[in-house]
């Protein structure tokens, strides 16, 4: 009797004893778990955003030789960048669900020159047929400084010029950017995601990892 006692005071906190019935039971909640793993991948072009084998194809166990931990969303297999991955299924979900708006940064190569009314379209959101795009941040940018060659190169046409843009999204369906930028006239030739939320590439070359923080900071 005594040590059942025992165990029913231990679900309560404060207070070294049995709870009674006039005092307000508080349950305790378990602390962070000080060995959560997060960690930032440069996924290479080509590289499949799951750790199950595919035939032909590397994966992500080609690069990241740690048990228990998953990709925090996905990175499409013919774009490149950051891929955020933890071993906390709520830290995960928490990255990955678009209802928390943790905002994703894209430097996207297209076919063409953007105008100022491409632009205003992809930042107003764009009527994808299936779903109507959330207003964006979208901007011409140069080419990113110390962007590595992308292996295969992208298709080149002398007759066409390309440009860069820099895409901000706090949702990320299937093909979002590709099809958003195809829609208003200027087709994607390389993608590569370089920031999610605070983590970005920097220092990260393709294929390589390096571990982070595991934590959202305050008001993300």
């Amino acid at each position: 009797m005594g040590s059942s006692r025992r165990r029913r005071a231990s679900a309560f906190w404060p207070g070294p004893g049995p709870a009674n019935a006039k005092n307000r039971a508080i349950v305790a909640k378990p602390p962070p778990d000080p060995l959560t793993q997060l960690i930032l991948l440069n996924k290479p072009f080509g590289t499949v955003c799951q750790f199950t084998a595919v035939a032909g194809r590397s994966t992500l166990k080609d690069f990241v030789p740690l048990p228990g931990v998953y990709p925090a969303g996905r990175l499409d297999t013919d774009s490149e960048g950051l891929v955020v991955l933890t071993d906390d299924g709520r830290l995960q979900a928490r990255i990955a669900d678009p209802r928390h708006k943790l905002e994703k940064r894209y430097w996207v190569q297209v076919e063409g020159v953007p105008t100022g009314a491409q632009l205003h379209a992809l930042r107003q959101g764009v009527d994808l047929g299936d779903f109507v795009t959330r207003p964006a941040g979208a901007r011409a940018i140069t080419e990113p400084e110390g962007l590595w060659p992308r292996d295969p190169p992208i298709r080149f046409r002398a007759a066409i010029p390309t440009s860069w843009l820099e895409i901000r999204l706090k949702e990320g369906r299937n093909r979002q950017v590709r099809r958003m930028t195809a829609k208003v006239g200027l087709p994607t030739l390389r993608l590569v995601r370089h920031a999610v939320g605070p983590w970005t590439l920097e220092g990260i070359a393709p294929g390589a990892w390096r571990e982070a923080p595991a934590a959202l900071p305050a008001g993300l």
